[in-house]
């Protein structure tokens, strides 16, 4: 017998060698013991690869465990392909309508199924024992390509009308699917290679669904905690009814509307929705006496700056002045800004804020005194006062837009009933098909992306390097005051992501293939590929996308 050809494998620096066609799963579990947490996939010279793939070339190979993104979203992924194969064998599969994973939630996944059994915690408790029985037997999950008209086909036939439907917008002439003890679906993404590293999960009812409850990227062979906020939920729900109102729920329903020449007509209701939304929010303001300072937050990419435009205007109409006042104006001197441990300035932080400062002015407002309001500037790093003095008459409101906006330290010199909180997200509920969801962080990446490029000529790259930078920040200074905002606004938009398709993708294949952020742009880049585009046209100059893309009514 022939002896193979040993090929050459760079870890960590240093060289190894292996057989040719050697499993990548052989040489992970070679180095497993240098991590805590399983290896799920390989990164091999910046492309990532499952672990049933062969080695066929010299290489330099980088292990991707869950604490990794591609890792944890990779566990997921299998988790979700694992928690169906087990429902379907506990309830039937012809019992089974459909199940649909609908958003993330609090460390886990908002699941509703629909069908011919009653969906309580014993149905779920069977169908978890049965995941466990799954996952003790380690069975593989197997891989293969077949042709497109063969995936229409089977889905078809499987009730997976939305899959077979997404299929038929699809160029390639062939589809990967993904095969567990002879149940077959298809995910956008990569697999772990067998149950048996999926052991960390639970189920639990929640409102008319329930949940599958996930391990985190930070500590990923525990449950995360499931802490959700009610407000938020209540916010994703009320959207995904608006969303099958609309008939786009998920992106085949969006590109069949689009197809048929409907897009315009969609984006017009959809604005229309939005614009009812902020009108409704404003007369609550309106009606609410003692309410004189609008205090907006939320993360990066929700268009604050444009729904505060927005709302302005409709807080005109209901009768009231509202003046814009920007937190950012209430730095600390950059000499005084505190700084990371990495030793870097901490801008997100509350410590970064003239907190008590802002406190004083918003006080002597309130009791009539003319106050002059600062200006920062950014280039001296100084609090500067140029003649911005501010008076607040009868019907007069502030509306202020930060990231402390919600937090009561930043406000806490000012009465309860004086203030009224806006919580804003980008809350996509716009799904790829019933079992492939659409992370929100997603959504406002890709806006992030174009905007950073238009208004600040940063690259692709640089807009996907600071982004984990960006989600620590609102981690620590927004997501934990959510549920203290009077109201939720949701400003993700059903057709946003292939209004920005045609913006984006040219700046993700400018992203250098051997660079460390060209993972993301790749997979990102395959994501805008289920999507087809939509020109500008027909977008309202006053949408909260034209924050965006540019060619808005308002200064942003």
């Amino acid at each position: 017998m022939e002896e193979k050809r040993m090929i050459k494998v760079t870890v960590d620096g240093v060289e190894y060698a292996y057989p040719h066609g050697t499993p990548y799963r052989t040489i992970a579990a070679d180095f497993q013991s240098r991590f805590p947490s399983d290896i799920l996939l390989v990164n091999r010279d910046g492309k990532l690869c499952e672990l049933h793939k062969v080695l066929d070339r010299d290489c330099s190979l980088k292990m991707v465990t869950a604490r990794d993104k591609p890792g944890i979203q990779t566990y997921e992924r299998s988790a979700v392909f694992l928690m169906l194969k087990a429902f379907y064998d506990v309830a039937g599969r012809e019992n089974v309508e459909q199940i649909s994973v609908e958003y993330s939630l609090s460390s886990a996944l908002f699941i509703l199924a629909r069908g011919n059994f009653a969906l309580d915690q014993a149905l779920l408790d069977k169908v978890e024992s049965r995941m466990r029985e799954l996952s003790a037997a380690a069975l593989p999950i197997e891989k293969r390509s077949i042709s497109t008209d063969d995936a229409i086909d089977l889905f078809q036939k499987a009730r997976l009308v939305h899959k077979a439907q997404l299929f038929t917008f699809r160029i390639n002439s062939h589809v990967n699917v993904y095969s567990l003890d002879g149940f077959v679906d298809y995910f956008y993404g990569y697999m772990a290679p067998d149950t048996g590293y999926i052991r960390c999960f639970g189920l639990e009812l929640f409102e008319n669904g329930f949940v599958l409850r996930l391990p985190t990227q930070k500590n990923p062979d525990v449950l995360g905690d499931f802490k959700p906020s009610v407000k938020v939920f209540r916010e994703l729900y009320e959207s995904t009814l608006r969303s099958k109102a609309l008939s786009a729920s998920n992106v085949a329903e969006l590109n069949t509307t689009i197809s048929q020449g409907g897009a315009t007509p969609l984006i017009l209701a959809h604005e229309a929705m939005m614009e009812k939304k902020i009108g409704d929010i404003a007369a609550e303001i309106a009606s609410r006496k003692d309410v004189r300072f609008v205090m907006i937050a939320g993360p990066s990419s929700s268009g604050k700056t444009t729904f505060s435009h927005r709302l302005s205007t409709q807080l005109r109409a209901h009768g009231l002045r509202p003046y814009p006042i920007a937190t950012d104006n209430y730095f600390v001197n950059r000499d005084q800004t505190p700084k990371d441990e990495n030793g870097n300035y901490d801008f997100e932080g509350l410590g970064a804020m003239d907190v008590e400062q802002f406190n004083r002015d918003c006080v002597r407002l309130l009791n009539g005194e003319t106050v002059e309001l600062p200006t920062y500037n950014f280039k001296k790093g100084q609090r500067e006062y140029n003649g911005n003095f501010l008076r607040l008459e009868e019907g007069d409101v502030l509306v202020i837009e930060g990231i402390h906006c919600l937090n009561e330290k930043f406000t806490h010199a000012l009465p309860a009933e004086s203030k009224y909180k806006i919580y804003i997200s980008c809350l996509t509920t716009l799904n790829i098909d019933d079992h492939n969801r659409i992370p929100t962080t997603d959504a406002r990446l890709l806006r992030r992306i174009e905007r950073d490029a238009r208004t600040r000529g940063y690259s692709a790259q640089a807009t996907i390097k600071m982004w984990p930078n960006v989600r620590r920040g609102e981690e620590e200074n927004i997501f934990p005051f959510q549920d203290s905002a009077d109201t939720i606004f949701n400003s993700a938009l059903i057709y946003e992501t292939a209004l920005l398709k045609p913006y984006v993708q040219p700046l993700l294949f400018g992203v250098p293939r051997d660079s460390e952020e060209f993972i993301e742009a790749k997979r990102l880049l395959k994501f805008l590929n289920y999507f087809l585009p939509i020109p500008a046209d027909n977008i309202p100059k006053t949408s909260l996308m034209r924050e965006f893309i540019g060619g808005g009514c308002y200064h942003v």
